[in-house]
């Protein structure tokens, strides 16, 4: 593959993509970089999230897919099952790794608000509540997230995609940094990470100074299901299945 961008040649497009579900998910705890693999239905999001990809961007398109992936194992999984339908190798960069939440990664959301009321009140309103308890900053993820992407992003021409497995907040942050949102807001609330299995696209292109422009053409989209199946929940009969029962997630606040 070229090295870093010399003649201005951009990939056609972005995707970066978050990871299927897990039991820290389904649980409604906090996963920052703690490595945990993807629970069953996190396999079953996987593997749909995999063909719809290659179904919509790669069969017939005569584009070839460049593949990176956060070195976390929910996110290489999830990477792992597009990568071999579409018949090539998983990059790992650590630069696509989650935020780091610090002391409250493993923790549930309701303990969480429970015993740090005031510093998760705070973060709740994107006041930065968590920096007092070893989170990484926003902007750093933001920062080290656009750089990866355009790295990778520039490192091939038209006829290559680039898609990026990651994680909600590293995608809600890099997102927003590469669109300049955070010039804007700089408390990163404009945009949330997208849902489990799902994705957000941008086109690359170049303005006449030849900076790099970041259109966004899709956002939180994802694989289309048969009705009455629950994404977060496929195994579920009428409602008492694996994840669902006792499943807080939804009630959590938007990727932060």
């Amino acid at each position: 593959m070229p090295g870093a961008d010399s003649h201005g040649q951009t990939v056609y497009a972005v995707t970066l993509v978050r990871h299927g579900r897990t039991a820290y998910n389904a649980a409604g705890k906090l996963q920052g970089q703690v490595d945990i693999p993807l629970n069953d239905t996190g396999l079953w999001q996987a593997d749909r999230t995999a063909q719809a990809l290659y179904e919509r961007y790669v069969k017939g398109s005569g584009r070839t897919p460049i593949v990176v992936s956060s070195p976390l194992e929910r996110a290489c999984q999830t990477a792992e099952r597009f990568a071999q339908l579409a018949g090539v190798q998983v990059a790992v960069d650590e630069r696509v790794k989650e935020r780091s939440f610090g002391e409250w990664e493993g923790c549930r959301w309701s303990d969480l608000e429970q015993n740090y009321p005031r510093d998760f009140g705070m973060w709740k309103r994107f006041q930065d509540g968590e920096m007092r308890h070893g989170a990484e900053a926003k902007a750093s993820v933001g920062r080290r997230g656009a750089l990866a992407v355009e790295d990778w992003a520039t490192r091939a021409g038209q006829d290559h995609e680039l898609f990026v497995f990651s994680h909600g907040a590293w995608i809600s942050q890099t997102a927003q940094k590469l669109m300049h949102l955070d010039v804007v807001d700089p408390t990163y609330a404009s945009i949330s990470g997208p849902d489990n299995g799902h994705w957000v696209r941008f086109r690359v292109l170049r303005t006449l100074d030849g900076a790099l422009l970041w259109r966004m053409t899709e956002f939180n989209r994802g694989p289309s299901v048969e009705p009455g199946v629950d994404w977060n929940d496929p195994f579920a009969a009428n409602g008492s299945g694996k994840d669902s029962a006792h499943d807080t997630a939804a009630a959590v606040p938007p990727v932060l």
